[in-house]
């Protein structure tokens, strides 16, 4: 379900849990949020298999918080910083509507007192 055209539709969010989910692909993230890197520069980073690696940076591509362009042999991994900041926007909302809550909760038992 989309509400606003600039809003992520539910399986986007849905992609976008998913894929920062994983402590692996959060690190991926921030890495090439820091600086574009090869597939191959990032595998060399991890305890695991170069496939593996792959599978990692294929689901942050298909939540879109990542694209891959290819340059001769290697495939260059580059943040979506756009995703990404409506990733932020949406934890922003929920952020905004725990402290609602929380402040709704205090009012309440300060009306109760003593």
């Amino acid at each position: 379900m989309v509400t606003r055209t600039h809003e992520l539709s539910d399986a986007d969010v849905d992609a976008i849990f998913h894929a920062l989910a994983d402590r692996t692909r959060r690190d991926i993230v921030a890495r090439v949020i820091e600086r574009e890197q090869s597939v191959s520069a990032l595998a060399e980073r991890y305890a695991m298999s170069f496939a593996a690696v792959q599978k990692h940076v294929a689901v942050l591509q298909k939540a879109a918080l990542v694209r891959k362009e290819r340059d001769g042999r290697q495939q260059i991994v580059h943040a979506e910083l756009e995703r990404l900041r409506r990733a932020q926007q949406l934890l922003d909302r929920y952020e905004q509507l725990w402290r609602h809550r929380v402040d709704r909760i205090a009012s309440i038992l300060d009306e109760e007192g003593p």
